[in-house]
């Protein structure tokens, strides 16, 4: 694919930047801070609304039939509206482990109910600080669960979870209702995320996947997953960008614009490069969805769009100076988010050694 969108995937965004910029606000995210156990209802309301959680599944489970590159699409425009719940990625990775590892049954029970929104999902792989334990923290046996999952994205509110869990000597991929599972809401610095421990006592489960292709499979759904925060990173950095840019073409010292300045200059200009190579990046990884390099091109996305983001993120408020660390400026939620998706479906590191791993192996 090239790395130019095509008309139709154009006013996709065009769309849905128009949307979300109407509907979303900073007034209305900050009381997300200050309170735990909430979320931007109105952010999930019109992606249910535009069919954003239908885009990337199969028209036969009431979904739209289109793919990664769109829903990247849609995630870049949430990145830039800074969008106040995680769901959209939930949903998408848990629906795609049922797409591609669950049976006709399951197919028929959750990915319509995941298709339209009514059901939320979550996907719980990582045990403490592995984004993918070769001992998870939570047990299999007899299609029962016990064990416990630490901050779960988006579990605060979720009605099934894709669970990677410890079995009789291997391990497996876990569908698990989450009825009746206990949950303990994370009070974090990003409470829109809507974090939560999840608690396994005997819950019923259904698996999916088991042995070696168990954890293959959950780092395929981990890689589908950072490929759209990628882009949902790559738009937060695209508008602090912008956001810098402006204020350094307003903002007088000494008689001119700050920008003329070779330190803030450059470093916008910095900033603009980075914003461009991780948008490179995760076009080029959405392509290449179901390719034998998926892996390597997602790693590649998610290491280029942390940085890019986090690095807006700081050189954004530096360049404010005072009033970017104010309360009502708002440049800190950015900043909070840049941190909750660093660390959402593996950190830096973790995909570093995924990419290294998988370069490694095509040198050999």
């Amino acid at each position: 694919m090239t790395i130019l969108y095509d008309e139709g995937q154009q006013a996709i965004a065009t769309e849905s930047r128009r949307v979300l910029e109407a509907r979303i606000s900073k007034d209305s995210l900050l009381p997300l801070l200050e309170s735990v156990g909430g979320y931007h209802r109105p952010f999930w309301d019109t992606a249910k609304e535009q069919g954003w959680t239908a885009l990337a599944l199969p028209e036969a489970h009431d979904g739209l039939g289109l793919g990664l590159v769109e829903l990247g699409l849609i995630a870049h425009q949430a990145g830039r509206s800074l969008s106040g719940a995680p769901f959209l990625t939930t949903n998408f990775g848990a629906a795609k482990a049922i797409e591609l590892y669950g049976n006709a049954e399951q197919q028929a029970r959750w990915l319509p109910g995941l298709a339209s929104g009514d059901t939320i999902g979550a996907v719980a792989i990582a045990s403490g600080p592995s984004a993918l334990p070769t001992q998870p923290t939570v047990t299999v046996t007899n299609y029962s669960i016990d064990g416990s999952k630490k901050g779960v994205v988006g579990a605060l509110f979720a009605d099934v979870a894709i669970v990677l869990a410890n079995g009789p000597g291997m391990l497996a991929l876990e569908l698990v209702e989450l009825r009746d599972v206990a949950r303990v809401a994370v009070n974090s610095f990003d409470n829109s995320r809507c974090y939560a421990d999840l608690d396994f006592s005997a819950a019923p489960s259904e698996t999916l996947v088991v042995g070696a292709a168990a954890r293959e499979a959950a780092l395929h759904i981990l890689a589908l997953q950072a490929v759209v925060t990628a882009h949902e990173q790559t738009g937060g950095a695209e508008v602090l960008m912008e956001i810098a840019r402006d204020y350094a073409l307003t903002r007088r010292a000494f008689g001119q614009p700050i920008g003329a300045f070779q330190s803030v200059k450059h470093r916008i200009a910095e900033l603009y490069g980075l914003v461009e190579l991780a948008r490179a990046n995760c076009i080029h990884a959405a392509s290449r969805e179901g390719a034998a390099d998926f892996i390597t091109a997602a790693a590649a996305a998610r290491l280029s769009a942390t940085e890019a983001y986090d690095t807006a993120a700081r050189d954004c408020v530096q360049i404010h100076g005072g009033i970017g660390v104010t309360w009502d400026l708002g440049l800190h939620l950015h900043m909070r988010r840049a941190r909750s998706l660093a660390i959402e479906q593996g950190s830096s590191l973790f995909w570093e050694d995924v990419l290294v791993d998988r370069l490694t192996g095509e040198a050999a």
